[in-house]
């Protein structure tokens, strides 16, 4: 998503890309990315008004999705035996994670769920920053990456740089970024969150 773009009042297509490293992607991690699908013009096309509150079928936003991966060919495997088609490409090793820098210099938001903000920490991107990761794994980040303050929380936003816990943290993570930008009475994003039973719990482990 670049970063010259407003979010919230959009004046072009937001582009969202989801990098996909090499090996196995588990599901849930690109599971939230169904929460901005439902947001788009080309669903909203096909949905019927009398689904949602008067007026907000209309808000949808012009979204593109990129599945981007190191050659762009063949699939990209996830778990349970599924497998994502990439429609675009990238460099490996160093040139991957230069890529990651650029693309995190480019956006207006940036978005790693569960164990994925480790290329971010690798590429350097997340020094400075407060951020959280699967609660299992802050100790070890907290002697790793001292640099980084670590958080025990669902979700962390730091500017631009969105962090979350274990896989459905996720969902928390993508609930808290729509209501951040599409959400409040009367909008789009609350009418998914509401209608798809998204969940809405605390920030904190506290349920």
């Amino acid at each position: 998503m670049p970063s010259s773009i407003d979010l919230s009042n959009p004046n072009r297509r937001i582009e969202v890309g989801v990098l996909l490293m090499n090996g196995m992607t588990e599901v849930l991690d690109v599971a939230p990315i169904d929460l901005l699908n439902g947001m788009t013009k080309s669903l909203m096309d096909n949905v019927s008004p009398e689904f949602l509150p008067d007026g907000v079928k209309y808000k949808a936003i012009d979204i593109e999705f990129h599945w981007v991966s190191e050659t762009g060919q063949g699939t990209s495997r996830l778990t349970s035996g599924m497998s994502i088609v990439p429609t675009q490409d990238y460099k490996p090793n160093e040139a991957e994670l230069a890529f990651v820098r650029k693309s995190y210099e480019d956006c207006a938001a940036f978005l790693t769920i569960c164990g994925g903000m480790m290329v971010p920490l690798q590429a350097g991107i997340l020094k400075g920053l407060t951020c959280t990761a699967p609660r299992t794994m802050l100790p070890m980040l907290r002697g790793m990456a001292p640099e980084t303050k670590w958080a025990e929380k669902r979700w962390v936003r730091d500017g631009k740089v969105w962090t979350s816990g274990v896989l459905l943290n996720g969902q928390d993570l993508m609930v808290a970024f729509v209501r951040e930008y599409w959400g409040g009475e009367g909008s789009l994003g609350e009418a998914l969150i509401q209608m798809g039973n998204w969940p809405l719990r605390s920030v904190n482990y506290d349920e």
